[in-house]
């Protein structure tokens, strides 16, 4: 079983440590993306922000720490496969992503298949350590990794998609940490919703000329050159909730001080975009990995 070629502008990794992993497994780690682990803690990080304000205790806010950053890696892998399952024709046309193990046929759809539900069988394991409101929320999760795939297809707001689904770690995790959802969740949930929206947007600019010969829809497409707009709109939207987060769930006066900082990666982000640099879009989509611990900081330094 070999890898698919890569060629043009990809942010696929096919060397460094994945070369070093038996032939056959190499396959199933691209398919997972684990050569590009960013994908992992973006998905991790809404539930570091829940626990980060709401963990009872430090040792029950490090123990749902590992399970969730366990299970981000897991759930990240199983939501690439069904995306990749969705998507694998598409994938093909699309110089970023031709080279991805479904696509180029290193691994067939049954294969993916059967990958897929080991995937799911540990995350459930993981899943079976939380509290009844957590484990209600972790099923209802795979709703929106189902339906994520097809947004593309009938809207130009996949990104938003994403946003509900990426975003679904805040609302599980303040359950898992609290035992129960409310406005403080409901708040926190669309404030992630806002930042996925944003940062996604950037990354599908890589995209954008392959997506619009397909015929699949995106924000990079629907806002074009009027992006850094609509960005400064998301991400002033975000702080803003964050903001309203932290007043409502009484965190003193430093957890607004603390804000200031993710608020100037997200500015930084908007004043460097080029929407016609797609190597630049990739380095701002991953910037958002310190936007996300920023926030968590000032979660925990608003406890104070």
């Amino acid at each position: 079983m070999t890898i698919g070629a890569v060629s043009g502008h990809t942010d696929i990794r096919a060397g460094g440590w994945v070369a070093r992993l038996p032939e056959a497994a190499r396959p199933y780690a691209l398919l997972m993306r684990l050569d590009r682990p960013i994908g992992a803690p973006l998905l991790f990080l809404p539930a570091l922000w829940a626990f980060a304000l709401a963990a009872p205790t430090v040792t029950e806010g490090l123990r749902l720490t590992l399970l969730f950053g366990i299970g981000a890696v897991l759930m990240r892998g199983a939501g690439c496969v069904v995306n990749d399952l969705w998507d694998r024709d598409i994938d093909k046309r699309v110089e970023r992503t031709r080279g991805r193990p479904l696509a180029s046929g290193a691994v067939t759809p049954r294969q993916a298949l059967v990958f897929l539900i080991g995937l799911l069988l540990v995350s459930l394991l993981i899943l079976a350590q939380l509290n009844r409101a957590a484990i209600l929320l972790g099923v209802l999760s795979l709703v929106p990794i189902a339906l994520y795939p097809l947004a593309k297809r009938v809207t130009n707001w996949p990104q938003a998609m994403l946003g509900l689904t990426f975003g679904w770690g805040a609302p599980m995790g303040h359950a898992a940490a609290t035992g129960g959802v409310d406005a403080v969740t409901a708040l926190l949930y669309a404030a992630t919703i806002l930042w996925i929206l944003g940062y996604d947007t950037i990354y599908a600019h890589q995209d954008r000329e392959d997506d619009a010969m397909v015929g699949i829809g995106s924000t990079a497409l629907r806002f074009g050159e009027a992006t850094g707009l609509f960005l400064a709109a998301c991400y002033g939207g975000m702080i803003a909730l964050l903001a309203l987060t932290g007043w409502l769930a009484g965190l003193s006066m430093w957890f607004f001080a603390a804000l200031a900082l993710p608020a100037a990666l997200l500015a930084r982000q908007v004043a460097a975009l080029d929407i016609h640099d797609p190597g630049l879009c990739l380095r701002l989509f991953q910037a958002n990995r310190e936007v996300g611990f920023a926030v968590a900081l000032a979660f925990l330094i608003g406890r104070l």
